[in-house]
């Protein structure tokens, strides 16, 4: 497959290339190319917010999650078609999953899907000291397939010296810089509690950062290089299915409680055989008709958890179909949904479905975050007794009944814990699954939908 492509990656967290992304990807869509986007590593943020806001296709790419040989088969099979597919990275360009290994770095997804990397440097507070930063990045892996730089925060007249100065001692091609735009700028302290479509006067931000990239990025040079990517070849989608055809629906929580979900995981889904049944845990009174089971996902509950008590219908229809044993998975927000009470943002407890017997309550810090292994302590609705799955936490909140129907191991072994409670046909837990990486999870699910939908009939 010919597919054009290039992939923005930071010297580090804060360099600035999110709010990069999004102004080219703003001005390609202007242009009136057919973009794809991808986001390296377990990031929902910014995936809603190119496709919410943006409007082009956006994806996860993880090498943790998965092999080398599904990641370049996602990017195909999610880039088909596209004029362009922009990678964006995460951290700093070299930073993997342990503090002495690349794996799962940008650098590993660069790699592994072959395309040109503009390195974006953040030039304030910097002058010279600019080149000896990207001299350290050029030399560190020869092989890092490093294009081009782009430079953020730094004045027109500092850009033109600082360009000449690289160019001519580093042999590497500056392409641009993005100036300061304070009103303009889409970190995540914009977006980190509240969807994309809520940030004000979105549009005219991103319709600013595209006229400005426009002016002072070389976006046909940028689309000269994306077009130099070698060819792509990968295996067709080809996941396990389910042992019969029957489709099943599966309700899906979709709202502002509840929006993280990896794109994927849903066609996946699909691809098995289920109908995805978009509902609002906030507004709706009832689960979807037919449905024959449920997945929600996580997102901010603990933002909206007066709404979510006050919907008593909705709680009465969530826990009854739970108690009928409804097939049902519950991931970080969705597990404190159903707890008997949730302590939300202001300290105020409400009642909430009370499948779970237990309270979530409000932390001070980051609890077990980031990626893990989860191994089956039991036999489950989803796996058998020492089946793996890889996935990651991230949460400010926690339980009093966390579950230990598996085990989590952190990538180096140097923690692990408890957690997910898998009792009949429900898995509940803080873990967010990939479940391209898991297919087997992922099938089985569909399959105890299949058999609580044949038990209906």
């Amino acid at each position: 497959m010919k597919i054009p492509r290039f992939f923005l990656a930071g010297a580090y967290s804060g360099s600035g290339k999110t709010t990069l992304t999004c102004g080219l990807l703003q001005a390609f869509v202007n242009r009136g190319l057919s973009v794809s986007s991808f986001k390296c590593g377990p990031d929902y943020i910014d995936p809603m917010f190119h496709e919410g806001c943006i409007g082009v296709k956006s994806r996860n790419l993880d090498l943790f999650f998965t092999s080398e040989e599904m990641v370049r088969t996602l990017f195909c099979h999610n880039a088909a078609g596209s004029d362009l597919a922009v990678l964006e990275g995460v951290m700093g360009f070299y930073d993997g999953v342990g503090i002495t290994t690349t794996q799962a770095s940008s650098y590993h997804l660069a790699k592994t899907v072959k395309a040109p990397v503009i390195l974006v440097v953040n030039g304030r507070g910097m002058s010279l000291s600019l080149a000896a930063l990207i001299k350290g990045f050029l030399d560190f892996c020869p092989d890092n397939q490093i294009a081009g730089v782009i430079l953020n925060q730094v004045s027109a007249g500092l850009y033109t010296q600082l360009k000449e100065t690289i160019e001519n001692q580093l042999g590497i091609a500056v392409l641009g810089y993005l100036p300061r735009l304070a009103d303009c700028s889409l970190e995540s302290r914009h977006l980190g509690l509240v969807t994309a479509a809520e940030v004000s006067d979105l549009q005219d931000k991103l319709q600013k950062l595209a006229a400005t990239v426009e002016e002072t990025i070389d976006l046909d040079r940028l689309l000269q290089l994306a077009d130099s990517a070698p060819d792509m070849q990968a295996q067709d989608w080809q996941p396990p299915m389910p042992q019969k055809s029957l489709p099943v629906n599966i309700a899906v929580a979709r709202d502002k409680a509840f929006c993280f979900y990896y794109g994927d995981s849903l066609a996946l889904l699909e691809k098995m055989g289920a109908r995805l049944l978009p509902f609002s845990p906030l507004e709706d009174k009832t689960l979807p008709a037919g449905a024959d089971g449920l997945l929600l996902g996580g997102g901010y509950p603990e933002l909206y958890a007066r709404q979510l008590s006050e919907n008593q219908e909705m709680l009465r229809s969530v826990a009854a179909a739970i108690s009928d044993g409804m097939p049902t998975v519950a991931e970080c927000g969705g597990f404190m949904y159903l707890h008997r009470q949730l302590e939300a943002q202001d300290g105020t407890l409400y009642p909430m479905v009370g499948a779970v017997a237990g309270d979530c309550f409000k932390t001070d810090r980051l609890r077990r975050f980031g990626y893990a292994t989860f191994t089956a302590n039991q036999d489950t609705a989803l796996c058998r007794q020492g089946e793996c799955a890889k996935g990651h936490e991230f949460h400010y909140w926690d339980s009093n009944v966390n579950g230990n129907s598996f085990t989590a191991i952190k990538p180096n072994g140097s923690k692990s814990w408890e957690c997910i409670q898998a009792a009949g046909n429900l898995f509940a837990g803080f873990p967010h699954l990939y479940w391209p990486g898991c297919p087997q999870f992922a099938k089985s699910f569909v399959e105890c939908c299949q058999s609580y939908h044949n038990q209906k009939v």
